[in-house]
């Protein structure tokens, strides 16, 4: 059973300020930071912009605003928390959607609120459907062959979407959108979460993955559901079953998938995420060893595709981050004088 964590109450879009607000951004990448530029005219807020992520060392950059923006890429620690507060920060706005790295119980002890971003479904669910066809016609080996000029097909034929059962685990905004696009192709389309919100047929968690030929992950990342699939789990998969993975690295045990491929239990993964991906994806890491032996072990497999925390990163969903970060820095201004 998925246990989701509270909804924290929506916060309201506003119309621009009557006063400026100074707002922090940290670890904004070129388009986050075009965007913040962009934005912060137009909603009367006075962004201090860094590619930086936030750490002990450049909380100067934070003196004097009461609310700061941060990405996904890094964690935010008790200390790191406890200092933020030492320098007036009373808001953190992550953009994104999940909030596991931070402490958000001991950011709210010390007076100190979190809140996510909503943006664009359909920039994950677009690269989930991708993820799921790519798997099924054996992608990754087919690329890497040809790039060594061995054009020969594949050994196994690939298979189609029609003739098979999608598990979606987990139906909120980004599962949804992926079952909406899974019936265009004509899947049986099963799901499993704690509320049937949509037109998928529900199943015990355990039933889904006995039926389902792909599963697909969109659950948040919380301490019940770290390690989802783990060993004992994955031996209830189907076998030659496809696991994709869009929602976060520590859903699934990387070393039991590992041995479940590399005996020939499973027939392929796609991961957008990796279970100790942090200080690897998202930087250039061609002239240095990977620390991570799981996700090591996992690229070396040819029915494994993996892709750097990516589905995202679309021009529609930036907006929507860096804008929903703001207008939420305006409302915890304008609830908070």
């Amino acid at each position: 059973m998925i246990h989701r964590p509270p909804v924290r109450p929506a916060i309201r879009r506003l119309r621009p300020a009557r006063v400026t607000t100074g707002v922090t951004a940290f670890g904004c990448g070129p388009h986050e930071a075009a965007l913040f530029r962009d934005l912060s005219p137009r909603l009367r807020v006075t962004s201090t912009i860094t590619d930086e992520p936030v750490t002990a060392d450049n909380l100067g950059l934070a003196a004097g605003n009461r609310c700061i923006s941060v990405g996904h890429k890094s964690r935010i620690d008790h200390s790191l928390l406890l200092a933020l507060s030492a320098v007036g920060v009373e808001y953190v706005s992550t953009r994104s959607i999940g909030d596991n790295h931070i402490d958000v119980a001991y950011a709210e002890s010390i007076g100190i609120t979190v809140g996510t971003v909503a943006y664009s479904p359909d920039s994950v669910a677009d690269y989930t459907l991708m993820l799921i066809l790519m798997a099924l016609r054996h992608a990754t080996s087919v690329v890497r062959r040809a790039d060594l000029h061995d054009y020969r097909l594949h050994e196994t034929p690939g298979r189609e979407l029609r003739d098979l059962t999608v598990g979606v685990v987990g139906t909120g905004r980004i599962g949804a959108a992926v079952i909406d696009r899974l019936h265009g192709f004509g899947s049986r389309v099963v799901a499993h979460d704690l509320r049937s919100t949509t037109s998928a047929e529900y199943l015990t968690f355990d039933e889904l993955l006995r039926v389902s030929d792909v599963v697909t992950l969109h659950t948040p990342l919380t301490p019940a559901t770290h390690h989802l699939l783990d060993a004992r789990r994955l031996e209830q998969m189907k076998p030659g079953a496809v696991i994709v993975n869009t929602g976060r690295g520590p859903l699934l045990d990387n070393s039991a998938l590992a041995t479940a491929l590399e005996s020939g239990r499973l027939g392929g993964a796609a991961l957008d995420v990796v279970e100790g991906e942090e200080g690897v994806f998202y930087a250039d890491c061609r002239h240095r060893p990977i620390a991570s032996t799981p996700l090591a072990r996992l690229q070396e497999l040819p029915n494994v595709l993996i892709s750097p925390h990516t589905a995202y990163f679309t021009d529609h969903a930036l907006a929507d981050a860096v804008e929903d970060s703001l207008t939420h820095c305006l409302t915890y201004e304008s609830e908070h004088p």
